[in-house]
C-alpha cells in the first residue's frame, strides 16, 4: 500500500504520496523532465491522526486545475513549472493525477535533479481544497478496527504538486480534516441517541 501523510496550510490540505518520482531525458538536446503522480486514486492512507482516507476517482471531475504550480517542498520561491506557462502538464488517468514538468535552468532545479538521480528524493505531494460545500467528503466508522475512514469525493481546487523530501506535520495543520471528522462523530452520536430513545419508547409501549 502506498502511504500518504498530511499537512494543513490555511484552509487547504496537503498530502505526501510515497511513490516514485522519475527523471527522464527527452529530445535531441537531452532535456531533463520530472514525472510523477501528485495523487493516487483508491489508495488507503496511513493513519492521519485517528482516521485514514482515500481519494475517489471522480474527485477531480470538477476540480479547478487552471493554475497549478510544481514546487520543491511546497516552497513558492522554488518553482519548477506552472500550467499557465506550459511548463507543467497535468493528466488525470485511471491511476491518479500525473504531472510532467520541464524544470528551469536554475541552481535549485539543478540541485534537485542531482539528488533525485542519487535516489535521495523520490516522493510527491499535492496541495488541494476539498469541496465541503457540496459534500466533498464522506466518513464511515469501522467498528471492527475502531478507526474512521474518509473518502474524498470532490476536490474544489488543486494548488500545487511538489517534489518533497518529507512532510511537515503538526496537529494544527490538520484542522479542516479534524473539523470534518468531529462533524461526523457528532452525527454518529445523535444517531445512537435516537436509537436508544426509540428502544425506550418501545419498552414503554409508546
Amino acid at each position: 500500500m502506498k502511504e500518504l501523510s498530511q499537512t494543513k496550510t490555511k484552509d487547504w490540505d496537503r498530502r505526501l504520496l510515497t511513490n516514485k518520482v522519475e527523471m527522464r531525458t527527452e529530445g535531441e538536446n537531452n532535456s531533463q523532465r520530472i514525472v510523477g503522480y501528485g495523487l493516487r486514486f483508491n489508495v488507503w492512507s496511513q493513519d492521519l491522526g485517528g482516521f485514514i482516507e482515500q481519494i475517489d476517482p471522480g474527485s477531480l471531475d470538477e476540480a479547478d486545475m487552471t493554475d497549478v504550480r510544481c514546487l520543491i517542498d511546497h516552497e513558492t520561491g522554488k518553482i519548477l513549472g506552472r500550467t499557465t506557462s506550459g511548463t507543467l502538464a497535468l493528466t488525470v488517468d485511471e491511476f491518479g493525477l500525473r504531472y510532467d514538468v520541464d524544470p528551469p535552468d536554475t541552481s535549485y532545479a539543478d540541485d534537485l535533479i542531482k539528488v533525485m538521480k542519487r535516489g535521495d528524493i523520490n516522493q510527491s505531494s499535492f496541495g488541494f481544497r476539498v469541496d465541503y460545500e457540496n459534500d466533498g467528503d464522506e466518513w464511515v466508522y469501522d467498528s471492527n478496527t475502531g478507526i474512521y475512514k474518509r473518502t474524498i469525493r470532490k476536490i474544489k481546487r488543486i494548488f500545487d504538486v511538489s517534489v518533497v523530501t518529507y512532510p511537515a506535520y503538526t496537529q494544527a495543520e490538520s484542522l479542516v480534516s479534524n473539523r470534518s471528522q468531529e462533524s461526523y462523530e457528532h452525527e454518529l452520536r445523535l444517531m445512537k441517541e435516537t436509537e436508544i430513545l426509540k428502544i425506550k419508547l418501545d419498552l414503554l409501549g409508546l
